[in-house]
């Protein structure tokens, strides 16, 4: 075994801790890599809180859901490569907040050469969950008029883009925070709706449809009371996704309304998309991002700096974190 620096999580509920742990020696069927860089994913915070419906770890375990790499040793892929790895975190499989991972073989993909590592690290999970959805779930066609619902986080603004750079005729975001709104319009978004405390859904509606007109596909990344009025500007036959529920976990959905438009609601979660599944998306990712087509704001952060970057990511940032772990100097944005 050899000892790495990592972050830890020493039960449900706490926040990241700086330690080492004891990495066993790689075995047939795992890759060992030199992190690069790993998004801090609210999908992290999620099972660390002990509340995530697939997994819950009462033993310390080091999280870290996705990572960039350089491979170290492996059966598999070439030493030396720089890759994308997903992981399936649990105690015993150690996650990406760590200065080197094992990962599953069939988990790795090789990145584009020249790609930068963090902005290629920065599109992964939160592409995947702005991409598929779009493409997938809603089958979005040129032309029409798509609602992006908490467009100021990292997934929100990367739905703004992919709708845009994928022929949306108009795309609207919706979010709390104007200065972070203002910068939409910058980057793909036609026009934006600041949430306002104390709104009723049928405000909130009206004054989406006064920039919006009637939407036929809503990206919904904070459910609640904005999914509600979401519903009130939908198109007839709109088609509904959502991706996460910042905004509370329950949304009244009217039967008459559901069935008066003939609407279509679903719901999308990357981590039940196998790793195959993701990899026509990610190649139309790294694509946009090497060609500069994809503006992401991002801060990185040493392994030293997670907890900090751990307690920003609650508060719903409007940044992308990316943990550096062989960084020595202070946080910087990108």
């Amino acid at each position: 075994m050899t000892a790495v620096p990592a972050a830890i999580i020493d039960r449900p509920g706490a926040e990241p801790r700086t330690g080492s742990i004891d990495l066993p020696q790689r075995e047939p069927g795992l890759t060992l890599l030199a992190v690069l860089a790993a998004p801090l994913n609210p999908l992290d915070l999620l099972i660390a809180s002990g509340g995530f419906h697939s997994a819950r770890h009462e033993e310390p375990y080091v999280p870290g859901s996705e990572c960039v790499g350089t491979v170290l040793e492996s059966d598999s892929h070439p030493v030396g490569t720089t890759v994308y790895a997903e992981l399936h975190v649990s105690p015993a499989a150690p996650g990406a907040f760590a200065t080197h991972v094992l990962v599953a073989d069939h988990l790795i993909t090789i990145l584009p050469a020249g790609i930068d590592p963090v902005r290629a690290a920065a599109v992964g999970n939160s592409g995947i969950a702005a991409y598929l959805p779009l493409i997938e779930t809603v089958a979005l066609r040129a032309g029409e008029t798509v609602l992006v619902l908490g467009a100021t986080g990292a997934v929100g603004q990367l739905a703004v883009q992919v709708a845009h750079r994928l022929g949306a005729g108009r795309v609207v975001g919706v979010a709390r925070d104007r200065e972070a709104l203002e910068r939409l319009l910058t980057i793909g978004a036609d026009a934006v709706v600041e949430l306002r405390a104390n709104e009723e859904a049928e405000q909130l509606a009206e004054r989406i449809r006064a920039v919006s007109g009637p939407v036929d596909v809503v990206f919904d990344g904070i459910y609640g009371l904005p999914l509600e009025a979401a519903l009130h500007v939908a198109a007839p036959r709109a088609r509904l996704v959502n991706v996460g529920n910042l905004a509370g976990p329950t949304a009244e959905v009217p039967a008459g309304l559901l069935r008066g438009k003939q609407l279509t609601l679903s719901g999308f979660a990357g981590i039940n998309v196998p790793p195959a599944e993701k990899q026509a998306a990610l190649a139309w990712l790294w694509k946009a991002v090497s060609a500069g087509e994809l503006d992401l704001a991002i801060t990185t952060v040493t392994l030293e700096d997670l907890p900090r970057a751990w307690r920003a990511q609650a508060a719903s940032p409007h940044a992308k974190y990316i943990v550096v772990p062989n960084q020595t100097d202070e946080s910087e944005n990108r």
